[in-house]
C-alpha cells in the first residue's frame, strides 16, 4: 500500500510546485517606488486637519479642511481640500466659497486679523465680492455694502484693518498701500469653490521671509548663541456661508440671490469663524558658524533649490560656508576660466566649459538630475484642469506668438490672420486633447518664458528642432489646418540654429490699451506677455495665475502721477496661465504640468522615473566627452525629452583649500545630498538622484581637484588619482570605466558620438591627467541596456523568475519519477 501512496504523494507535490510556478509567473510586480512618491509621503506627514463651527447665520461644523503639509516648509505651493462644504454658487463667487491667507503672530493661539496679509485685488473691483478687507466696506456711507454690527474696533466711514508686519515697522496707511505687498505679489486667496459633493481643493502659495519679508516666517527668532529657532506661521482659512456680516441672507426665501456678500473676512463677525493652522518653515537664514571661510558658487538656476537645501548641512560637515549666486552659465563658465589663488570658484553649468589651450584644467562632476517643464494653472468649468499633452509644433506656436491672442486682444493683423485664436482654440490642440474642457472668451495667456539666456532656453529649442512638423512649422510651412508661423519670426532660423539661448519677441505690433482714454496709451507683446525673471518667477506667477500683463489703462491722478498701464487682474475662477520652469519649481509650488511628446510618440511628463530614463539617453559632448548633454531626438520609451544634467565645474587653478572645500562640495553634493526628501541637506521634489555612474564620476572629479591634477601630465606627486600613475577612471580620460556613461560604454569612449570631429578639449579634457586622446567611438549602447543598476522592481523580477525556474524544475523531476516508475512497470513481465 505505502509504494502506491508514496508516487501519489509525489505527484502531488510536483503538481503544487508547478501550479505555485505558475501562479508566480502571473502575479504582478510591485510598481517601482520613485523619489516622487517618497516626498509625496513625506507632505502627508505633517498634514493636519481643522473642522468649521456654528455661527450666528450658518453652520460650518460639517466642513473639514486638510492642509497636506505644515512643516519644512519654504516659499512654495501647499495642497489644500476640504469636505463637508455647501456648494459655491452657479458662475460668480456670490455664496458659499473659502477665503485663504497667510498670518503671521507669536501668540500660540493663533494670528490677530492685523497680521494677515489681504490685496489679492484691486479694492475698486467688485467683481469678486468678500475680497475688501474693511469692516463695513469700501465707503460705508454709500451703503453698497454690509455693516458689522459686531464691529467695535474699526468703525466709521472708510474703516479697514491695517496690517501690522513683523518687527515693528509700520502698518499700512489704507486698501492700496503697497509698501509690503499688492495685486501681484500677495498670496492671499479670496474666493475658493466648493462643488457639488461639498468638496473643493486649491494649492495655495505659502511664503517665507525671503519671499514675504513683512512676515518673517523662518527667521530665527532664537537668542544668539542658541540653537536656531525658525519662526513659525499661520494659515487661517475663513468659510462663508449665505449670511453676510449684518445677518442678512444674500439667498431670498424662494432660494433666489438676492445680492451678493459684501463684507470682509477680516471683519469681526467673519473672523470668528475662522479655521487657524500653525504653519513651521525651513530656516530662511544664514546659519552657518561665523568665521569660517566663505567659498563662492554661481551659475544655472537648476542648481538654486538643490543648493539652498544642501547649504545648511555642507557649512557644518565641510566647515565653508558656500554662497551661491544664480545666474546664466556662459557667465559661469566664464568665472570658471577665470579662477585664480585670489578669486576661487565653483560653477554650475549644463554646457561644459571649454578651456583655452594654455589654461588650466577644469573637472566637471555631475551634481543633480532634473529638467524643465510646461507647467500650468487653468481653471476651467468644472474646477482646475488637470491634463495636458503638448506636441513640438504646439509649443512652437506659443513660442513665435503664432496665435492671434499672443499677439493683440484687438484687430487681428495680417500677419497672423487665419490663425487660431489661441491654444485651446488650435484644432492640433484639440485633436491631441479631446477631453479639454471649453473655456471662456479670452482666457488663456500666453506661455511665459524667462528672459536671461541660459543653457536651459536651448534644450527646449533642441527638442523642437528634433521633431519634424515643429521645424517645418518654424520654417514657414503651414500645418494640415491652414496655421503658419508669425512672419516676423520666420526668417530668424528658430528651425536650424542649435545654440539659441534666449527666446524673441520681435513682433512690433502695437494695440490700444484696453480701456484707452486720454492720453491713449498702446500695449505691445511684451506688455501682453511679459517675461518672467527667471523659471522660479514663472512657477510663481503660474501659482498666481496671472502673467502680470499690464494692458489695462488707468487714468493719471495728478500731473505727477500720469496715466499708465496698469495688470488686469484675472478673476477666481477665470484664470489660466502657462509658464516654461524647472521641474524643481515646478514640484515645489504644486504645479500641474504637461506631457510632452518624445522622440517615440510618448507623452511623458516629468517624474524621478522619466528624467532618469532621459538621462540614459544622453550623448557626450563633443568638447568634453565627460559632460552630457541632452539630445531630444533619442528621447524614447519613457524618457523626458527636457531632462538636463547640471555640472559642477571647477579649475584647477586655484589654492589647495579652495580646491578641498570644492572637492567636499562634490562629494557631499553627489552623496548625502542625492537623498530626497524635504529636510536641510537632502534632494528637494523635482530633481531625480543621481544614477550611480554619475556618482562615481563626481567623486573621481572631486579627487583631481582635490590634488590639483593639469591636463597637461600626471598630478603633482606624478601619480594618478588612484595612485596608480594613470590617469582617473570616468572622468574622460579615456579610461574604460567612465563614471559618465549611463550605458556602459564610457564617455570618454563614445566622445566621438557627440559630435564628429571632437576638437583640441576633447581630447585634453580635465578628467585626461595625461593629456591622452580617446579612444576611437564606441556604438551607443541600445536604451534598453543602457540601465544604471537594478530598480526594486527589477530585482525583484530577477528572483521571481530565478524561483520559477527551481519550481518548474523540481515539479517536472517530482512527475518524472512516477511517470518513469509507471512505465517501468508496463514493461515489467
Amino acid at each position: 500500500m505505502s509504494a502506491v501512496i508514496r508516487p501519489r504523494r509525489r505527484i502531488a507535490a510536483a503538481a503544487s510546485a508547478l501550479l505555485a510556478a505558475l501562479v508566480l509567473a502571473l502575479l504582478p510586480l510591485p510598481a517601482a517606488t520613485t523619489s516622487a512618491a517618497a516626498d509625496a509621503g513625506a507632505t502627508e506627514d505633517s498634514a493636519v486637519t481643522v473642522t468649521g463651527r456654528k455661527g450666528g447665520g450658518d453652520d460650518f461644523s460639517a466642513l473639514k479642511v486638510t492642509v497636506h503639509q505644515t512643516r519644512n516648509l519654504r516659499s512654495q505651493g501647499v495642497r489644500i481640500d476640504w469636505e463637508g462644504g455647501a456648494p459655491t454658487s452657479a458662475g460668480t463667487f456670490a455664496y458659499n466659497y473659502l477665503q485663504i491667507m497667510q498670518c503671521w503672530g507669536d501668540d500660540p493661539a493663533g494670528p490677530a486679523r492685523e497680521q494677515c496679509v489681504f490685496g489679492a485685488t484691486d479694492t475698486s473691483d467688485a467683481v469678486v465680492p468678500g475680497y475688501f478687507t474693511t469692516s463695513r466696506g469700501v465707503d460705508t456711507e454709500s451703503g453698497s455694502y454690509a455693516a458689522d454690527p459686531g464691529e467695535t474696533q474699526y468703525t466709521g466711514a472708510n474703516a479697514f484693518v491695517p496690517f501690522r508686519p513683523v518687527g515693528g515697522l509700520p502698518p499700512t496707511t489704507s486698501l492700496k498701500d503697497p509698501t509690503y505687498f499688492g495685486p501681484l505679489d500677495t498670496d492671499e486667496q479670496v474666493a475658493n469653490r466648493t462643488f457639488a459633493d461639498g468638496r473643493g481643493e486649491v494649492t495655495f502659495e505659502v511664503q517665507d521671509a525671503l519671499e514675504a519679508p513683512h512676515l518673517g516666517c523662518g527667521v530665527n527668532t532664537a537668542p544668539a548663541g542658541s540653537a536656531p529657532a525658525p519662526r513659525s506661521c499661520w494659515l487661517v482659512i475663513v468659510p462663508r456661508g449665505t449670511h453676510d456680516a449684518d445677518g442678512t441672507d444674500v439667498l431670498a426665501p424662494g432660494g433666489s440671490r438676492s445680492h451678493n456678500l459684501t463684507s470682509s473676512p477680516l471683519s469681526a463677525t467673519n473672523w470668528a469663524q475662522r479655521m487657524v493652522v500653525r504653519l513651521d518653515f525651513l530656516p530662511s537664514e544664514d546659519y552657518c558658524p561665523q568665521g569660517q571661510p566663505e567659498r563662492p558658487t554661481a551659475g544655472s538656476e537648476l542648481m538654486t533649490d538643490a543648493v539652498t537645501s544642501w547649504q545648511p548641512k555642507l557649512c557644518s560637515s565641510t566647515g565653508s560656508t558656500f554662497a551661491f549666486t544664480q545666474g546664466g552659465e556662459e557667465e559661469a563658465r566664464n568665472q570658471v576660466l577665470g579662477t585664480t589663488d585670489d578669486s576661487p570658484l565653483l560653477g554650475f553649468t549644463l554646457d561644459p566649459v571649454v578651456r583655452p589651450e594654455d589654461g588650466p584644467a577644469v573637472v566637471h562632476a555631475p551634481v543633480a538630475v532634473s529638467g524643465l517643464a510646461i507647467a500650468f494653472f487653468i481653471e476651467g468649468p468644472s474646477g482646475v484642469v488637470q491634463g495636458m499633452r503638448l506636441t513640438p509644433r504646439l509649443v512652437a506656436k506659443m513660442l513665435t506668438h503664432s496665435y492671434v491672442d499672443d499677439v493683440t486682444l484687438g484687430a487681428t493683423p495680417d500677419h497672423v490672420k487665419g490663425n487660431s485664436p489661441s491654444l485651446t482654440q488650435d484644432p492640433e490642440f484639440k485633436e491631441m486633447n479631446p477631453e479639454f474642457p471649453e473655456l471662456s472668451g479670452r482666457q488663456l495667456r500666453s506661455l511665459m518664458v524667462p528672459l536671461q539666456t541660459s543653457d536651459t532656453t536651448r534644450v527646449v529649442w533642441n527638442w523642437l528642432q528634433s521633431d519634424k512638423e515643429a521645424r517645418e512649422f518654424l520654417s514657414g510651412t503651414k500645418d494640415r489646418w491652414g496655421m503658419r508661423v508669425n512672419s516676423y519670426f520666420k526668417d530668424l532660423n528658430l528651425a536650424t540654429d542649435s545654440s539659441l539661448t534666449d527666446y524673441p519677441k520681435v513682433d512690433p505690433t502695437t494695440t490700444p490699451a484696453l480701456g484707452n482714454g486720454t492720453p491713449p496709451l498702446d500695449y505691445t507683446i511684451t506688455d501682453l506677455d511679459p517675461f518672467t525673471a527667471d523659471l522660479h518667477d514663472g512657477a510663481v506667477r503660474t501659482r498666481r495665475g496671472n502673467n502680470n500683463r499690464t494692458i489695462q489703462w488707468q487714468p493719471g491722478e495728478t500731473t505727477q502721477s500720469p496715466a499708465k498701464l496698469i495688470n488686469d487682474a484675472p478673476m477666481s475662477g477665470r484664470r489660466a496661465v502657462m509658464a516654461i520652469v524647472d521641474t524643481a519649481s515646478a514640484q515645489r509650488y504644486g504645479l500641474t504640468t504637461a506631457a510632452l511628446r518624445n522622440a517615440d510618440g510618448q507623452f511623458v511628463k516629468p517624474s524621478a522615473g522619466t528624467l532618469a530614463a532621459g538621462v540614459a539617453t544622453m550623448r557626450p559632448t563633443s568638447a568634453d566627452p565627460a559632460v552630457l548633454r541632452p539630445d531630444p531626438g533619442l528621447a524614447k520609451g519613457q524618457a523626458y525629452p527636457l531632462t538636463a544634467v547640471a555640472y559642477a565645474a571647477a579649475s584647477v587653478n586655484q589654492d589647495a583649500k579652495a580646491r578641498t572645500a570644492y572637492a567636499d562640495f562634490i562629494r557631499y553634493a553627489a552623496g548625502q545630498g542625492q537623498t530626497p526628501g524635504l529636510s536641510a541637506g537632502q534632494l528637494p521634489p523635482g530633481y531625480a538622484p543621481l544614477p550611480a555612474r554619475q556618482r562615481e564620476q563626481a567623486e573621481t572629479a572631486a579627487d583631481i581637484l582635490e590634488r590639483g591634477a593639469d591636463v597637461g601630465g600626471p598630478p603633482p606627486d606624478g601619480t594618478g588619482p588612484d595612485g596608480t600613475g594613470g590617469p582617473a577612471p570616468g572622468t574622460g580620460a579615456g579610461g574604460t570605466s567612465g563614471g559618465a556613461d549611463t550605458g556602459g560604454v564610457s564617455p570618454a569612449g563614445a566622445a566621438g558620438a557627440g559630435g564628429a570631429g571632437a576638437g583640441p578639449a576633447a581630447t585634453r579634457s580635465a578628467g585626461a591627467p595625461d593629456g591622452s586622446a580617446p579612444p576611437s567611438p564606441s556604438p551607443r549602447p541600445n536604451i534598453a541596456e543602457a540601465k544604471v543598476g537594478f530598480t526594486p522592481g527589477e530585482i525583484l523580477g530577477i528572483i521571481r523568475w530565478v524561483l520559477l525556474a527551481v519550481l518548474f524544475v523540481g515539479g517536472a523531476a517530482g512527475l518524472s519519477g512516477p511517470v518513469m516508475l509507471h512505465f517501468a512497470r508496463r514493461r515489467t513481465p
